[in-house]
């Protein structure tokens, strides 16, 4: 579980928004990146609903000293149903590159449990490697579906099962209180999440960066509330790095 990879599945989720559920709404909303208050990169998504069925497809690019230094693309999409205010996806998928290297992965759902799930090109498992058992991929979530909470249950008070077709984590959330929060296409009250990482399976045991994403305590979510709509979705994302704090943050919300 590569700590990089971690971080831009939490950043793509976070640059998820929904829109109203009607005969076919679309949905545009962009999100900056930083690394230490310098920006890194910019994602930008568009939802689409159509009846009871989703689309959401965003792209994530390299900016700043980020993009001299490794240039970094990657793009990320996720179909499936609305059933009961909650989003049932039915097939996630994400690839990247950066510089040289590039990942692609490809998961399929029914009902909450894997079917299936490829990784290209496939990666080298290591004595100490983690492996995905059968039960890991039941009962789970995409990083992007999974993140979207209808306003009906508490917010900051659950743990989010994540499958991303490579590693499965648990993303546990506390409730933290409120904040305000201002952006283009919002302006209100967001609810402010802490978030514990929890690596199952899928990874390296005892690597350096696993441990410390597992050690810390100060990474933050804040969901609004999207407009028209009985869902929050995040539009701010805090996690401490050695370098500095990687933030994600709504420039554009609900527009």
């Amino acid at each position: 579980m590569n700590w990089r990879r971690c971080i831009a599945a939490m950043g793509l989720a976070a640059v998820t928004a929904v829109p109203a559920a009607a005969d076919e709404v679309r949905h545009l909303t962009d999100y900056s990146i930083r690394l230490a208050g310098f920006p890194v990169a910019t994602a930008s998504f568009r939802s689409q609903f159509d009846g009871s069925r989703y689309v959401i497809s965003g792209r994530m690019d390299s900016a700043g000293l980020a993009e001299i230094l490794a240039s970094t693309h990657g793009t990320t999409s996720v179909t499936g149903t609305v059933s009961g205010g909650k989003l049932r996806a039915a097939r996630y998928s994400m690839s990247y590159r950066s510089g040289k290297k590039a990942r692609a992965i490809d998961v399929t759902f029914n009902n909450g449990n894997v079917v299936s799930a490829s990784l290209r090109p496939e990666r080298r498992q290591p004595d100490n490697w983690v492996p995905v058992r059968p039960a890991d991929m039941r009962s789970v979530i995409d990083p992007i579906s999974g993140l979207i909470i209808p306003a009906n249950s508490n917010v900051c008070s659950k743990t989010l099962p994540i499958f991303d077709g490579e590693s499965r984590m648990d993303i546990r959330l506390v409730d933290k209180g409120t904040r305000s929060f201002s952006t283009d296409g919002f302006n209100g009250e967001v609810k402010v999440c802490g978030v514990r990482f929890v690596p199952r399976s899928g990874y390296r045991k005892g690597r350096r960066d696993v441990e410390y994403l597992r050690s810390l305590t100060t990474m933050e979510i804040w969901f609004a509330k999207a407009q028209s709509v009985d869902m929050y979705a995040p539009v701010y994302v805090r996690i401490p790095t050695s370098l500095g704090p990687v933030t994600v943050s709504a420039t554009r919300f609900g527009g």
